[in-house]
């Protein structure tokens, strides 16, 4: 259950990054809106998952690590942003650094 939770916080922190992107510095209140939503969410939903016993250090590397990569794509995808062989391996990095977390009995 923990990890649904976690799932949801990272599905709520996309959101409200892509928002935060679209609201052009808060400009357009129905994205900001979106943003403080998401963002509250995000930590409610995290929060549950760490009640539930999961570490905190796996928690918040597998929700900055999938956050990250996730808006990585929605950027390249959606926003009109670059991908370059740093980018693509800086990404990498970072989901090869939550798998060792995992592997090393963080999600136990």
């Amino acid at each position: 259950m923990a990890w649904l939770f976690l799932a949801g916080a990272i599905l709520a922190e996309v959101l409200a990054t892509t928002a935060l992107k679209l609201s052009d510095g808060f400009a357009h209140k129905g994205w900001t809106i979106i943003v403080v939503a998401g963002y509250v969410a995000a930590f409610v939903l995290l929060a549950r998952a760490l009640k539930l016993q999961m570490e905190v250090g796996t928690a918040y590397a597998v929700w900055a690590g999938a956050g990250t990569a996730v808006i990585a794509a929605i950027g390249v995808l959606f926003l009109g942003e670059t991908i370059n062989l740093a980018k693509v391996v800086g990404i990498a990095l970072i989901i090869g650094g939550v798998t060792v977390l995992n592997l090393a009995g963080g999600a136990h």
